[in-house]
C-alpha cells in the first residue's frame, strides 16, 4: 500500500500591496518564479518519483481576484512497481474571482507501473481553471502500465465534471478509448467555456474539454491551442 506522505500546498492570496504566497513542500517542492502581472510557481520532484509507494498529494488554494500560473519544469515518469502501486491526488479550491492556469509535462507511465490518478475541483462562479495534461503509456518500446485516473469539479457546489478513465493495457485499445494511439493530450477549462467546434467537448456547465490521441506527445496540436489560451487577452490580469 502506498505510504502517506506530508502533502504539497500551494496557498495564494490576493492582496493590494503584494499576492500572498505560501508554499509547502512535499514529494513536489514549489518554487516561486519571478513574474509580472502574475503568481508562477514551478513544481519540482523533491525525490525520484513516481515509485512504489508513493503517494503524491498536491494541494492548491487560490483566493481573491489574482491570476496564478503553475509550471513543472520536467516529465514526471511512473517507473515499474513489481507489483506495488503509488497515487497522485491534486486537489484545487478557487473563490472571490481567482484564476489559475497549470500546464502539466507528460505525465509517462512504465511498463510494470500501477498508478491512481485523481484531481478534485471547488470553485465558485467568476473563477476560471485552464488545465493541459498529457498521459503517456510506455517509453520506448514498451507498451505501458496501468493507471486509472478520476476528475470532479464543483461550480457553486453543483457538479460540472464527473470522469472515471480505466486506462489499463486491456482497456486503452479500445475503440471508445485510445484506439492505436499512446498519449491522450487533453486542456480543460472549467469557468469559461472556449469556442464551439466539432472536437470541443462543451460541460454541461461552463466548461469545455479538447482531446488529442496521438502516438507520440509531440505530434498533438494542442501546443498551439495552449499558447493561444494562455495569451494576455485571453485571461484577465490580476489586479
Amino acid at each position: 500500500m502506498p505510504t502517506p506522505t506530508n502533502p504539497t500546498r500551494i496557498e495564494v492570496v490576493a492582496d493590494p500591496v503584494r499576492d500572498r504566497c505560501l508554499l509547502t513542500t512535499g514529494l513536489l517542492s514549489p518554487r516561486r518564479l519571478q513574474a509580472d502581472g502574475v503568481v508562477r510557481v514551478a513544481l519540482v520532484a523533491a525525490s525520484a518519483l513516481l515509485l512504489a509507494g508513493d503517494q503524491v498529494e498536491l494541494q492548491v488554494v487560490v483566493r481573491g481576484p489574482v491570476r496564478v500560473e503553475i509550471v513543472e519544469t520536467a516529465g514526471t515518469v511512473a517507473y515499474a512497481m513489481r507489483g506495488g502501486s503509488a497515487r497522485w491526488d491534486v486537489s484545487v479550491q478557487l473563490t472571490d474571482g481567482a484564476e489559475l492556469s497549470w500546464h502539466g509535462e507528460p505525465f509517462v507511465v512504465s511498463e510494470g507501473a500501477d498508478v491512481a490518478r485523481s484531481m478534485t475541483v471547488e470553485m465558485e462562479a467568476g473563477c476560471e481553471l485552464a488545465v493541459r495534461e498529457s498521459l503517456v503509456f510506455g517509453r520506448h518500446g514498451e507498451i505501458g502500465g496501468t493507471l486509472h485516473s478520476s476528475q470532479r469539479a464543483h461550480l457553486d457546489g453543483q457538479l460540472i465534471l464527473a470522469e472515471d478513465l480505466d486506462l489499463t493495457p486491456a482497456a486503452r485499445p479500445g475503440w471508445a478509448i485510445l484506439g492505436g494511439a499512446r498519449c491522450l493530450d487533453s486542456i480543460t477549462t472549467l469557468g469559461r467555456r472556449l469556442p464551439d467546434s466539432p472536437d470541443t467537448l462543451q460541460l454541461e456547465g461552463p466548461g469545455s474539454m479538447v482531446r488529442r490521441l496521438v502516438q507520440d506527445q509531440h505530434l498533438s496540436d494542442l501546443a498551439q491551442s495552449w499558447a493561444a489560451l494562455s495569451k494576455p487577452d485571453k485571461i484577465s490580469e490580476c489586479s
